[in-house]
């Protein structure tokens, strides 16, 4: 069973991130960029930045048609298990959100930081960044600055109305030091973990090379997933609808006690 490793659940806890040794094996890659492909062909109206999610399967409310097979992999032992050694035993998926940046007009994802966006009190999840594909500097990598979720502060994001962007949101300028920020070059199958906190973004992808990531979000069932709360409902150029998301409890117990894992469920 895959587990993180005791240098790098201190890098996750000093930095923010960290990018562990464990991989997808190449059989499984495979399979999910077939996924891929077929969710971009059963989604040509979204653009592939977009495919917000993806792990439901069939027409999700959310303006995307998701597949099964993302749901497979956000349920995977082996990441589950890696999610364990940062956020603790009790473990609740709660999204999965497709990154696919096309070549030569890929979109930029801005500056920002996720827990601006999402509901959940307290504050708190852990996202897998899984690559697909090559994900480096010259199409449009992750990039994020080491550090800057310690003190769990979230600053202030402006609004940008654009139709180039992945998120319309993006940090105020000044709130942060750019020159800090890390690459995170990843070939398929490797991923990186990252803070609900964490300043992160991604350059647009002008390159001739597709770049694709899936994004897992895990919180700690000690959290709440409040489907009453509308974080910049509307604002962020990503159709969502949390009060319909389901949940799934993957390890452990709900802590919380209150978090609905029947909303958003459909019957077999």
């Amino acid at each position: 069973m895959a587990r993180l490793t005791a240098p790098e659940i201190a890098r996750y806890r000093e930095e923010g991130w960290v990018k562990p040794a464990f991989r997808l094996p190449e059989p499984q890659v495979r399979h999910m960029r077939d996924a891929l492909d077929d969710l971009i062909a059963r989604n040509p109206g979204v653009r592939p930045e977009k495919l917000v999610s993806a792990h439901i399967e069939g027409d999700n409310g959310e303006g995307v048609r998701g597949s099964a097979a993302f749901l497979e992999l956000a349920r995977d032992p082996q990441l589950v298990e890696l999610v364990s050694g940062v956020i603790g035993e009790d473990v609740i998926l709660w999204g999965c959100h497709v990154f696919c940046k096309p070549p030569v007009d890929g979109f930029e994802t801005p500056w920002h930081q996720d827990g601006h966006y999402w509901p959940i009190r307290p504050l708190a999840t852990c996202t897998v960044w899984v690559a697909l594909e090559e994900s480096k500097i010259e199409n449009g990598c992750l990039r994020v600055i080491p550090g800057s979720h310690i003190g769990q502060q979230l600053h202030e994001h402006l609004h940008e109305d654009r139709n180039d962007l992945t998120l319309n949101q993006r940090m105020a300028a000044g709130s942060f030091d750019e020159s800090r920020a890390v690459d995170v070059q990843l070939e398929p199958g490797e991923m990186s973990l990252h803070d609900v906190y964490m300043i992160h973004g991604a350059r647009p992808n002008t390159s001739t090379k597709r770049r694709t990531g899936v994004a897992l979000r895990y919180m700690p069932s000690t959290s709440l997933f409040d489907r009453a709360l509308r974080p910049v409902d509307g604002k962020t150029g990503v159709a969502v609808n949390f009060g319909q998301r389901p949940l799934w409890l993957l390890k452990g117990v709900d802590r919380h006690g209150g978090n609905d894992f029947t909303t958003g469920h459909r019957a077999p």
